[in-house]
């Protein structure tokens, strides 16, 4: 596991951001929040993945009156998601929000922050500041153009709003579209302030494009200590945010249960390696043991290269040798190769 940066916690409902507390996952969900029926059921879907918190969009009052009846059918935070009009937060925070995501400065003057934070206060509501380089403030983009440093100026102009009205239950993001930017801003960001930060790569793009994105700035910030919490922004199901955020704290040493490993195959493979390697993975999909598979295409070099799996599986003609610590303990046909995993993991 590593080493994380000494962050301040903060509280939206019953989860805990930052300070020593295990890393976040959220996502968003793309229903019409209005609709409430086809939103909490998204949401449901969203639970059983793994998301631990949930946003949802407020542009209009009927979204903010679906709040209510969202909140009181879910298990987990509900976020809601305000831009320019304050009057929205009021009215997301009375009908039982957990959490808001806005910018302060773009929601009108500060009296009108003063009234979302006295509020937030009242019913011990989480802010998110969320500054992104497309919506900064103008002036700020004017003196520091398009930059990291603009998002850093931006989140400490917003955060000195909320302190001066004593708030203090925030958590902060920096996101971009860039890679670079985003990584050079939550550093920046990070060397000076200890708010838990929200960390992802705003418009990230498509399921394949989106989850390469940002599993490299997302994971390149936590292999650095920075992040409390992250969303995978993905143009798709926002299921597959979840499958991608949880692949990439299992790789920084989270446990969500069994990992798969497997190699590129080659002309020395004798069995499907790539159908098998699919089977595996769906096989295993939902086991909670920390345990480690690796699914070889040859018996080559299958026990060296995955010594360190808890289960080795080397494809062989027709068949497989299962072996570990680099040992091999049984032959098996292939049309019992899944069975047989399965059957050493319930006993592991």
């Amino acid at each position: 596991m590593f080493d994380r940066k000494k962050t301040v916690e903060a509280r939206c409902g019953n989860v805990k951001i930052g300070g020593n507390n295990p890393i976040v996952i959220q996502s968003m969900t793309n229903t019409k929040t209005s609709d409430y029926t086809s939103t909490i059921n998204q949401i449901h879907s969203l639970e059983k993945a793994g998301c631990e918190l949930v946003r949802v969009s407020v542009p209009d009052e009927e979204s903010a009156k679906a709040i209510s009846k969202i909140r009181e059918n879910i298990n987990i935070p509900l976020i809601a998601d305000i831009h320019f009009d304050y009057r929205l937060a009021l009215m997301a925070i009375e009908n039982g929000v957990d959490g808001l995501r806005i910018n302060p400065g773009n929601i009108g003057s500060d009296e009108r922050v003063r009234e979302v934070v006295k509020k937030a206060k009242q019913y011990g509501i989480k802010i998110r500041i969320g500054v992104n380089l497309g919506s900064l403030e103008k002036n700020i983009q004017r003196e520091y153009g398009r930059t990291p440093k603009a998002m850093v100026e931006s989140a400490l102009y917003n955060i000195e709003l909320l302190e001066e009205n004593d708030f203090y239950n925030t958590v902060v993001s920096l996101k971009a579209s860039d890679i670079k930017t985003t990584i050079q801003a939550y550093e920046e960001f990070s060397k000076i302030s200890n708010y838990p930060l929200h960390l992802g790569v705003t418009e990230a793009g498509t399921a394949r494009a989106g989850a390469v994105k940002s599993s490299m700035g997302i994971g390149y910030l936590l292999l650095n200590g920075i992040g409390d919490t992250i969303r995978v922004s993905l143009t798709a199901d926002p299921v597959e945010e979840i499958d991608v955020a949880k692949m990439i704290l299992q790789n920084i040493g989270y446990n969500f249960g069994v990992q798969v490993i497997s190699c590129p195959t080659c002309a020395r493979t004798d069995i499907d390696i790539i159908n098998l390697a699919n089977k595996v993975e769906n096989a295993t999909r939902g086991i909670k043991k920390d345990i480690k598979v690796a699914v070889m295409g040859c018996v080559v070099n299958g026990p060296g290269e995955a010594k360190d799996a808890d289960i080795g599986i080397a494809g062989g003609k027709g068949e497989a040798l299962f072996f570990k610590d680099g040992k091999t303990l049984k032959k098996v046909k292939e049309d019992m190769i899944i069975s047989e995993l399965l059957k050493m993991i319930d006993e592991f």
